[in-house]
């Protein structure tokens, strides 16, 4: 039996040996400059500038998130013709990966705002056909904020029917960016058992938002419980009404939130292994017995170095094809295929697993290479792995080795869920 073979979108696809491929990140670094300015660097160079103290602190960044909100970033990947600055899926990705180089917590409220962003472009309710430009227009104008209150796990916020909208009772853990939010996106079941997904101001009469989230990692994600007393959704603003079928055009939006932990992850990696080198090229010390009197020198330091950038370039230029697919699927709109959907989740099932490896490895293995005095708290060091270790829990990356394994042993291509 001869093994399927992943057919990408055209024929024309970059592979990580092409080129184009190679030149991905290059390509989306230059185009956030022409978007952005300086914006970009000069808010990473104002993260990082804190990052060590507020992540012991935790809490809510409320001055760093207004940082983020003055620089023009929340408008990124608003169309111009809504007022935006038109930044396509290669350049959000870049955004949130160079940022959490130096502050996954604020990369990852940063990515979940666009997130909700991309679900009122892509699903089918009244909110998204009929008031879709409104909404990004409104938050391109106003810089509004927007957090999560979609959880599909957490199923305890229920909807009933009341008039000419909906009510809503309950409770939504894990709502990253609700704290300090101007919009919420939010899913709720019904009576009948179905499910609908709607936008609610924050703000609105009955929403409260709890500074409930005390994880050991990306302590500063606004990740709380919010509460729903007898809130008021009305039917103009369901993104998607109980009972919808979603096209596989909707169903993008779980891939561009998997690639979103993606490169939180690839940056958590990246940003470990420059801080790693960087300690034991100006800080480290050279064992005894290495023989040699600095620490760059010392063989086994060179190798254990190669040996865990090489998990950070595998997962960069598998991330990269799995960006270019994805960008291409957007690009198809309503004549993507079911197939061509599945397509998309498998390439970044592969790039998931290997950020995945890769920020976990590298934010643990650094200690073996920069030794003792690292583990200072003046260094923060530690705050690659933890950041990495909660963050990586957000869904089992054994069930996207499941997937692949399924794909290449009988070409059943991933069933569109929240998670794949």
């Amino acid at each position: 039996m001869t093994a399927p073979v992943l057919r990408r979108l055209d024929d024309a696809s970059p592979t990580s040996s092409d080129p184009r491929a190679a030149d991905a990140d290059a390509h989306a670094s230059s185009a956030l400059t022409q978007l952005l300015g300086p914006g970009l660097d000069r808010v990473v160079e104002q993260l990082a500038a804190t990052a060590v103290q507020r992540d012991r602190e935790g809490g809510h960044a409320a001055e760093q998130r207004e940082l983020i909100r003055a620089s023009g970033l929340l408008a990124l990947t608003i169309p111009e013709a809504h007022g935006g600055l038109g930044g396509g899926i290669p350049e959000f990705f870049e955004a949130v990966r160079r940022i959490a180089r130096v502050d996954s917590a604020l990369a990852h409220v940063l990515a979940f705002h666009h997130l909700q962003l991309y679900g009122v472009s892509l699903y089918g309710g009244p909110a998204a056909t009929a008031h879709g430009a409104r909404h990004l227009r409104e938050t391109a104008e106003q810089r509004l904020f927007w957090g999560n209150a979609l959880n599909p796990a957490d199923t305890r916020l229920t909807a009933t029917r009341d008039g000419a909208g909906w009510r809503l009772d309950g409770v939504k853990s894990f709502c990253s960016g609700a704290l300090g939010s101007d919009r919420l996106t939010v899913s709720a079941t019904t009576g009948e058992g179905a499910f609908l997904i709607g936008i609610v101001p924050t703000r609105r009469e009955g929403v409260r938002v709890e500074q409930d989230w005390d994880a050991f990692g990306q302590r500063q994600t606004d990740s709380g419980t919010v509460r729903f007393d007898a809130v008021r959704l009305d039917d103009d603003e369901l993104l998607q009404v109980p009972g919808q079928s979603p096209t596989p055009r909707a169903t993008l939006r779980s891939q561009i939130a998997q690639l979103v932990m993606t490169h939180l992850y690839l940056g958590l990696g990246e940003g470990a292994f420059d801080e790693a080198r960087r300690y034991t090229a100006t800080r480290g010390r050279a064992w005894p017995a290495s023989g040699v009197s600095r620490a760059v020198d010392d063989p086994l330091v060179q190798h254990r170095y190669g040996d865990l950038w090489l998990k950070v370039r595998a997962a960069q230029a598998v991330s990269a094809d799995a960006v270019d697919l994805l960008r291409r699927a957007l690009e198809r709109g309503d004549a993507l295929t079911a197939q061509e959907r599945g397509e998309v989740a498998l390439a970044g099932a592969e790039a998931k697993v290997l950020a995945h490896r890769a920020g976990v490895e590298v934010g643990s293995q650094l200690f073996e290479l920069t030794g003792a005095r690292s583990t200072s708290a003046e260094f923060g060091l530690d705050r690659f792995w933890r950041n990495a270790r909660v963050h990586t829990l957000h869904d089992p990356v054994d069930y996207k080795l499941r997937d692949l394994g399924r794909f290449f042993l009988d070409g059943r291509i991933p069933d569109p869920t929240a998670y794949s």
